[in-house]
């Protein structure tokens, strides 16, 4: 019974190596085939753009394609609902916002989704401040542009990628801090069709990042008339910031982006998907793409930064819902 034992243990013994280096072969084998990384908005939108920039990069650190796949509506909810749904072998991701990742949480009572228990955070990537941007109709300052509005309470309108999106409640938030200005809520599928209306007249103004305003800036088709950061952007030295507008009161807002996976990802995988998002994020053609968008990057994140960045802001963005009454049933 001793010698059986014995023998037994030593098997063990032997096979233990084995084990080890099949896993290894696992991990190694990951990513095997392209991988999908979903945008809960639609084309031509700031995480659209933000998403496919980083996608390619990353695709190239892996060693695997990654392909975009726009999955639009509710925003951003059933994109993200359907990720955190997915099998978790690493080949199905989210670029997820401060909309669907911070926000949804302090909306519903019935969510689509546990935004903590639901994903694997992988890394945090950075975002772009908000601005604000008016069609050519409109006052040409964010200030004359509050001023029609209180002479003219509900006439104006502004539009958002979709309610409950962070670019929706920061134009709610705006609209507290300008005194509790009326101005009419019409929200899209995302930014892109939003833009559109705006340059059409349909619509007086939108909060959307830096980087998607400036061409419209540029190109005189829009006007950009705020933007809100902390100081004036050397990207748009002559635009004043949301703060100097409402007289220092103190007015910042980012679009910022992670991703993420399904709970429940292998380890492995999360190490070599971290390990390739930072390398990514170092890339220094992405970091000049970025620049140009205005967008500032987190280059050294880990999934457990993330986990703590996303926990801040689902707290730092809770008394902001309740106060605006956003609710999404």
């Amino acid at each position: 019974m001793r010698r059986r034992t014995v023998l037994v243990a030593a098997g063990v013994a032997l096979a233990g190596p084995a084990i080890v280096g099949a896993q290894a072969v696992r991990a190694q084998a990951w990513p095997a085939q392209p991988i999908r990384l979903v945008v809960a908005f639609p084309p031509g939108g700031p995480t659209d753009v933000y998403g496919r920039l980083f996608g390619e990069r990353l695709g190239r650190a892996l060693g695997q394609p990654v392909v975009i796949e726009n999955k639009a509506g509710a925003a951003g909810i059933i994109g993200s609902a359907g990720v955190a749904r997915a099998r978790a072998d690493g080949y199905t991701l989210l670029f997820g916002t401060g909309s669907t990742q911070a926000l949804y949480a302090s909306m519903t009572d019935k969510p689509e989704y546990d935004i903590l228990k639901d994903f694997t955070y992988v890394g945090h990537v950075g975002g772009g401040p908000a601005a604000f941007v008016g069609n050519l109709a409109q006052p040409d300052s964010l200030k004359g542009l509050l001023d029609a509005a209180r002479a003219k309470p509900g006439a104006l309108s502004y539009g958002s990628p979709g309610t409950g999106t962070l670019l929706h409640l920061t134009t709610e938030r705006l609209k507290a801090a300008a005194g509790g200005v009326e101005i009419t809520h019409v929200p899209y599928r995302g930014s892109g069709p939003a833009m559109t209306d705006l340059l059409a007249g349909q619509i007086a103004m939108m909060a959307t990042t830096l980087g998607s305003a400036l061409p419209f800036q540029t190109s005189g088709k829009a006007r950009l008339l705020a933007v809100a950061t902390a100081q004036r952007t050397a990207l748009a030295p002559t635009v004043p910031t949301v703060s100097e507008t409402l007289g220092g009161v103190p007015f910042e807002a980012v679009l910022w982006h992670c991703l993420a996976g399904p709970a429940g990802l292998p380890p492995e995988v999360v190490g070599r998907l971290a390990a390739a998002t930072r390398e990514t994020m170092n890339d220094p053609a992405l970091l000049k793409a970025l620049a140009e968008q205005g967008i500032v990057p987190v280059t050294n994140s880990t999934p457990e930064s993330t986990v703590i960045f996303v926990r801040g802001e689902i707290e730092r963005w809770a008394p902001i819902v309740k106060a605006a009454g956003v609710r999404m049933e």
